[in-house]
């Protein structure tokens, strides 16, 4: 039997998802819960990895098992073992053609960031900071620049483990709140560090040290020297994942950041 779920969490003090030997990644806690439960070793695949310090709004897993539980089981009764930082907010039987990673036909990403003189005290950890203002119409421009489809192996990681630096980009939204800027990303697929590495070079923009037609030729170049360092974590979530219909998973419930950023 495989079941999926839709998994919300704070990647706060966390080494990222992908299960390594010291167990403090996301992946462990929820298979050490689910083990509970199911009574028996699970293995639990995402939609997408995410890094040490960076959330979900809208992650989505699956695994097998032997076991029959009620969806109530997968949800309150995992939830009872894991910390609050995480939560299931679903559980739904699937037949074992799905992969909460292959099956998905775009990720979202959102990215916060806070520009104010001081640093943030509440939202520590929740929302990425930059202490001096930025001009967003040079970021937009910018950002412009990179949708489509492309190689962008100028904002992949050295660490990516994807076969192929080429990806969709579908949009980029930048939206200023008072104080804050609200980045979205859509596409078929994100390379490892490719959000961070895009922001960070949209936020040298956005202070005036290249012009926007640097991104473009950043992006050209394939070179990730050429573009800015990677962006801080703090700030990213995982906002949702797409699947065709036929799968019909539960919507999730919006969160309060959904809440408080949508439009």
């Amino acid at each position: 039997m495989r079941i999926a779920l839709g998994l919300q969490y704070d990647g706060t003090g966390f080494a990222g998802w992908q299960a390594q030997p010291n167990g403090n990644t996301l992946q462990d806690v929820l298979e050490s819960a689910l083990r509970i439960v199911a009574a028996e070793p699970v293995r639990a695949v995402c939609a997408g990895r995410t890094d040490a310090g960076v959330h979900a709004l809208g992650q989505v897993v699956h695994f097998d098992t032997v076991s029959s539980r009620p969806n109530n089981a997968w949800v309150r009764g995992v939830n009872s073992h894991l910390p609050v930082s995480m939560a299931v907010q679903w559980a739904a039987p699937v037949s074992e053609e799905f992969h909460a990673r292959f099956s998905a036909v775009e990720r979202n990403y959102c990215y916060i960031l806070q520009m104010s003189p001081v640093r943030p005290a509440i939202l520590a950890g929740k929302v990425g900071w930059i202490h001096s203002p930025l001009d967003v119409d040079r970021m937009r421009e910018a950002a412009a620049l990179l949708v489509g489809h492309h190689d962008f192996s100028a904002f992949r990681s050295s660490e990516c483990q994807a076969k192929t630096p080429l990806r969709e980009l579908r949009e980029i939204a930048i939206e200023r709140r008072g104080h804050y800027l609200i980045f979205r990303f859509r596409a078929d697929a994100f390379l490892h560090h490719m959000v961070r590495n895009i922001v960070g070079s949209l936020v040298s923009v956005g202070k005036g040290r290249h012009a926007p037609d640097w991104v473009g030729s950043v992006l050209q170049s394939r070179d990730r020297a050429a573009a800015a360092p990677t962006f801080s974590p703090d700030g990213l979530y995982l906002a949702s994942i797409s699947y065709a219909q036929r799968w019909s998973l539960p919507e999730f419930q919006p969160s309060l950041i959904e809440v408080i950023t949508r439009s």
